[in-house]
């Protein structure tokens, strides 16, 4: 039984859930790095590790996402993101891991090494890619598919929104909280005083900041904002977190009301760049510097944005004599068995030119 409703055993029978995943994730201590940066207490929470397929923070969505798709008897999830959506794929794996078909509604983005492999992947798990050029044509094919697809198999898909940022996913990472606590508990790290962690369609931080309040501990979160201010704002994030607290309050009532203050919350927006998914020079050395030193994969889009963060809090003592945990949200799992054996051709023709042009200068990742 997850720790969520460990705690909260009527959760249970009214909140539809699958396993998906690989959990607790491990926290092991970052030694070499924290001795570098000067953090004698720092750690990371493995989420690459969530799944053994796929890892990533979507998994622990898409374990009530997909709950509820079965629940309801939906064949198909449909849902949205750019060409190399990690949410788009994880939906995809996971999908098909219980007998359903994932539908990707993508728009385009800056060409990276990880875009070619998640559309091959996605490929692999039978998903059905669609991409439009802008928000209002990806709104006329999404409705053109729903339709399609309900005069086909005679039921709509479960819309899924990007990221599985809907109370319903956001639930995965209050429960997230809940096993922090539990390895806390059990003497595996410190409570730590900061979550450092990467934003972008609001779920993961806005669980966390929930899910550590409901779980009494004092932990800030910092969120990374990867994508543009006017996508991550605060209220837009306390909104999602409050409306996923009435949600398990109305579902059990036990559930802890809790008081979100706006100073709770500091989201950081400087080490988003120019462009969503444009790697920068600052979060490409932080990829480096996790690689090397702990051995660990991170991405320019998301993980490596939020690392600089950190690494620049270090270098200015914001954080000297803390304990800081590091929430990595990117797959740590190899795919190329997978993918190296797939013909790109094989993928809508638009799709394409992810593999016939160059990759952005600053990603050096095969």
């Amino acid at each position: 039984m997850i720790p969520l409703f460990e705690h909260f055993p009527t959760l249970a029978e009214k909140l539809a859930y699958v396993s998906l995943g690989n959990f607790p994730t491990p926290a092991p201590r970052l030694e070499r790095l924290g001795g570098e940066l000067g953090i004698d207490r720092l750690y990371v929470k493995q989420d690459s590790l969530s799944a053994r397929v796929y890892g990533g923070n979507k998994i622990r969505k898409l374990e009530f996402l997909v709950g509820k798709a079965l629940q309801q008897h939906a064949g198909e999830i449909l849902t949205f993101g750019y060409a190399g959506s990690n949410h788009a794929l994880a939906t995809a794996v996971c999908a098909e891991q219980v007998g359903l078909r994932g539908i990707s509604m993508l728009l385009p983005q800056p060409n990276a090494h990880y875009v070619r492999r998640n559309l091959l992947m996605g490929l692999h798990c039978r998903a059905e890619l669609h991409q439009r050029a802008n928000v209002a044509t990806l709104a006329a094919e999404t409705v053109q598919q729903l339709l399609g697809h309900k005069l086909t198999t005679g039921t709509f898909p479960l819309i899924v929104p990007p990221g599985g940022s809907s109370p319903v996913g956001t639930i995965g990472y209050v429960n997230a909280a809940f096993e922090l606590k539990e390895q806390i508990l059990a003497g595996e790290l410190p409570a730590p005083d900061r979550i450092y962690v990467a934003l972008g369609s609001l779920g993961t931080a806005a669980g966390l900041v929930l899910g550590l309040k409901a779980a009494g501990l004092a932990t800030r979160v910092v969120p990374v904002a990867i994508v543009h201010p006017s996508m991550a704002g605060k209220a837009s994030l306390l909104r999602l977190a409050r409306r996923t607290n009435a949600l398990l309050r109305k579902l059990d009532p036990s559930f802890p009301s809790v008081e979100l203050a706006g100073n709770e919350v500091e989201i950081r927006y400087e080490f988003f760049g120019h462009r969503y998914a444009g790697f920068t020079e600052e979060g490409m050395a932080a990829v480096s510097r996790m690689y090397d030193g702990e051995g660990i994969k991170l991405d320019g889009t998301y993980t490596g944005k939020t690392l600089a963060a950190l690494m620049r809090d270090a270098g200015d003592a914001r954080i000297t004599g803390e304990t800081v945990l590091f929430w990595n949200t990117y797959n740590g799992r190899d795919l190329s068995a997978v993918t190296d054996t797939i013909d790109y051709r094989k993928l809508p023709a638009c799709f394409h030119r992810y593999f016939e042009e160059d990759v952005q200068s600053l990603d050096t990742s095969a």
